[in-house]
């Protein structure tokens, strides 16, 4: 019976801004950092004798275990980031500063890759609802954002 080769499709690139993937980078350095210091714990802890009953030993698998978890997320995240340019146009696009407006508010965000988008901080993902209803527009343009509240009607004001 011949074995049967299945391929996995190659990942997908992950638009990050070089701030991100510094921040990234920094991250990953603090993990692996952190991960020594709960293996020497782990060490101390195993020594400690009977493992089924040491608090110190199960806390400190269970931290390994997480930062393994995040180190490889990051590192997937890092192996296939890429900063894309920035155009000079007053295009809609990745890392462009944009002022979106109707009769009732403004609204004003930075468009980044999904990995590195946070409400909060007012950076919108590239495949947000408002990404995707602003890219490739320029100012004056009117858009339909279409999201669970429903639609809404904004004019771009300002790309920089």
């Amino acid at each position: 019976m011949a074995k049967r080769i299945v391929k996995q499709p190659k990942p997908e690139k992950i638009p990050l801004s070089k701030e991100a993937i510094d921040e990234k980078k920094s991250n990953l350095n603090r993990l692996v950092s952190l991960r020594k210091e709960v293996m020497g714990r782990l060490i101390v802890a195993r020594e400690m004798g009977d493992l089924s009953e040491n608090g110190a030993y199960t806390a400190a698998k269970h931290e390994l275990g997480s930062i393994g978890r995040q180190l490889r997320q990051i590192r997937y995240v890092l192996a296939n980031a890429y900063t894309p340019k920035v155009l000079k146009a007053d295009i809609a696009g990745f890392g462009k500063t944009i002022t979106l407006k109707n009769d009732k508010t403004s609204l004003t965000f930075i468009l980044v890759g999904q990995y590195e988008s946070d409400v909060d901080e007012n950076k919108y993902s590239l495949e947000s609802p408002i990404g995707r209803a602003v890219v490739g527009k320029m100012v004056g343009d009117k858009i339909t954002i279409v999201s669970p509240k429903g639609k809404s009607e904004y004019t771009i004001n300002l790309i920089k």
